[in-house]
């Protein structure tokens, strides 16, 4: 097991979660039913700020391998949030923070960190489809140049994997949080949407 294939067998073993976390029902879910460009830039901030919360605090109680990767992660983060919103602010935390700040296992930790880089993949490819089809190449363009820098950031979540985890029990707590994170996205997304009088179709 390495950290890329743990990445492959979270896609495959979840696809039915990920198309929909990848679907214009995700953004309306993600932006309240306010489909407009200020509250899909909203709602990307509010992500990036949840991220960079979770991420200092484990920066704080972190062994060195792990320190300085989460305080990079979090410092780009907030960079992120201030690249797509005028003046970012964190509203209500995603559900899925919430399960991320609750591991404290190094192994768990990763793992979680590396679904919810595959879920905000999803989102981010969203957000430019949403800016392509509003007109407005600017901030399709900002949002392109995100998923790139997220895609860069996973990629060093998962050599972190390679080399914290050295056990079969280690890779099982990194599949079982990142499994989680990937859970609660997706029940967080399945409940909005009912909160809104929107039935999403159950997971076959």
């Amino acid at each position: 097991m390495n950290g890329d294939d743990l990445a492959s067998e979270l896609r495959d073993d979840n696809e039915t979660e990920f198309s929909r976390l990848g679907s214009s029902k995700a953004m309306y879910a993600l932006t309240g039913g306010e489909m407009d460009g200020e509250h899909v830039r909203g709602a990307a901030a509010t992500d990036a700020l949840a991220l960079a919360g979770v991420l200092e605090a484990w920066a704080e109680d972190a062994g060195d391998t792990t320190k300085a990767l989460y305080a990079d992660l979090a410092a780009a983060a907030r960079d992120h949030a201030a690249a797509v919103a005028d003046d970012p602010a964190q509203d209500d935390q995603p559900l899925l923070y919430g399960a991320l700040a609750g591991f404290d296992a190094p192994a768990a930790r990763l793992g979680g960190l590396l679904g919810r880089y595959l879920v905000l993949s999803e989102y981010a490819s969203q957000m430019i489809g949403f800016f392509v089809g509003d007109a407005d190449p600017m901030a399709a363009t900002d949002f392109r140049d995100l998923r790139s820098k997220l895609d860069t950031e996973r990629d060093r979540v998962v050599e972190a994997l390679d080399s914290t985890c050295g056990t079969d029990d280690a890779w099982a707590a990194a599949r079982d949080a990142a499994t989680t994170v990937v859970a609660v996205a997706y029940d967080d997304y399945v409940e909005t949407l009912e909160s809104m009088g929107i039935k999403p179709k159950n997971v076959c």
